[in-house]
């Protein structure tokens, strides 16, 4: 297990560090969605994993742009969180059985990468507002609105069929 030897002296050293996480975690679904994408057996499903990896992508560029404005280099930390709800979608994705039953777990380990991107932009976006950045904050929002319609559209997908077809 990594050893992380942070200093916070300040707001921003904090919010700095927290972007670095949702940059890594970010990157992280650029590479996993379209394994997610693959994998479902819902047209809708598919189509939501693609729409939401050309969001992520631009998703990447507005971390960037918060960066920039924090005249901070764009830098990855690796977040272990994102990393293990990938494994089990990785695992949902790779599983025997009934695509159905697939499809469900796969919105739900979406869902759990979606309310983990919810928490870390809300809580940046928060930052950014403390520290007077209501720039950077807009930025950050726009963000979290998008997020927040993902795990929407979600919920609705699982609800308009694809629970009542796994459970069948």
């Amino acid at each position: 297990m990594a050893v992380f030897n942070y200093q916070y002296n300040s707001l921003s050293d904090l919010m700095v560090q927290q972007l670095k996480d949702l940059y890594d975690c970010e990157q992280q679904l650029t590479e996993a969605l379209p394994k997610l994408a693959q994998a479902a057996n819902s047209p809708a499903l598919k189509r939501a994993f693609q729409d939401h990896f050309n969001q992520t992508q631009t998703h990447v560029n507005r971390l960037e742009q918060v960066f920039r404005g924090l005249d901070c280099e764009p830098e990855a930390e690796t977040c272990p969180a994102i990393k293990g709800i990938i494994k089990e979608g990785n695992d949902i994705a790779s599983a025997k059985g009934d695509p159905a039953v697939r499809d469900a777990g796969l919105i739900a380990a979406a869902q759990r990468a979606e309310h983990y991107e919810i928490a870390g932009y809300g809580t940046v976006r928060t930052f950014a507002q403390h520290l007077g950045r209501n720039d950077l904050a807009q930025i950050l929002q726009m963000t979290l609105d998008e997020e927040g319609e993902a795990d929407k559209k979600l919920t609705t997908l699982a609800e308009s069929g694809i629970n009542q077809m796994a459970q069948a």
